[in-house]
């Protein structure tokens, strides 16, 4: 094989390569948009999965204690309910709402450290319905310039009769 043909066929490949990729990408921007945004709420779907089985374990917990322990419940009721405690001798703490705000805020930050899908930047401008079209435009036009101008020769083979 010859290095024009080599250089040739290389320049055929990337060509249509990268036209097929554009037209591809232009066509099927929608899907793909669809498949990320999919991704995402399967994530947040297993992040709150993931929250229930914890709250599930923890109340499992809660309930195997109860179990064990019947004087818990006198104990924890006036702290869960708001009510004065039965025992004038027991000290139960007060909480604030400031308290509690920064409690939930904290444990919201808390769970919220997990990895989001985020839709790359190229995709967002490429749903621009002009930038669709001239993407589509530059792939057929990069498909037609590799196959006209790269595609191999082919050489004919003539005998000696055909050239007198």
């Amino acid at each position: 094989m010859r290095k024009q043909d080599i250089l040739q066929t290389f320049l055929f490949v990337v060509f249509f390569a990268v036209g097929a990729s554009a037209l591809s990408a232009s066509v099927l921007i929608g899907d793909l948009l669809g498949y990320y945004r999919s991704r995402q709420l399967l994530k947040m779907s297993e992040q709150k999965v993931e929250q229930l089985k914890a709250l599930n374990a923890d109340y499992d917990a809660l309930l195997q204690r109860l179990r064990e322990d019947p004087n818990l419940v006198d104990r924890i009721a006036p702290v869960t309910f708001g009510t004065e405690p039965s025992d004038r001798n027991a000290i139960y703490p007060r909480v604030t709402a400031e308290q509690l705000m920064a409690a939930k805020k904290a444990l919201e930050e808390a769970g919220g450290n997990s990895e989001e899908v985020r839709i790359p930047d190229w995709l967002i401008r490429c749903r621009e319905q002009r930038r669709r079209i001239s993407l589509f435009l530059a792939g057929a036009c990069l498909i037609l310039i590799s196959f006209v101008c790269f595609t191999p020769q082919k050489y004919i083979i003539r005998s000696a009769r055909d050239i007198d």
